[in-house]
């Protein structure tokens, strides 16, 4: 059994910052890509950025600039640095994981949520 926790959402002023992290625990061998997500009222859950095991990041075009990635594998967490938020980004933010668990199998993980709201 794998969890994701999420933790670092809230409220923030337009041209604010916030910082979410990520971290994974249970039977796990190894973590391939880890990533965010987010989705909003009445919209499909999108892509916000990700990051290999080795560090290879991918940004939605929407926060290229604005948001960056990071990850600790040894502590198997992922962060994301949010910078300059506009209201459009206010979602609810999802951590994911390709996981590889102790018995091989592999799925992909997801965590439960954490609001960020951008004030205009």
């Amino acid at each position: 059994q794998v969890q994701l926790v999420e933790s670092g959402g809230g409220l923030v002023q337009a041209g604010g910052s916030l910082r979410l992290s990520c971290t994974a625990s249970g039977s796990i061998f190894s973590i391939d890509t880890m990533g965010w997500y987010r989705q909003a009222p009445g919209t499909q859950r999108e892509l916000v950025a990700t990051i290999t095991s080795g560090g290879v990041t991918n940004f939605a075009d929407a926060v290229k600039g604005r948001f960056t990635i990071s990850r600790d594998n040894a502590k198997k967490t992922v962060n994301l640095q949010m910078n300059s938020l506009k209201p459009e980004d206010t979602a609810v933010y999802y951590c994911a994981a390709e996981v590889v668990a102790t018995s091989r199998a592999r799925f992909n993980s997801w965590g439960q949520g954490t609001q960020v709201t951008v004030s205009s």
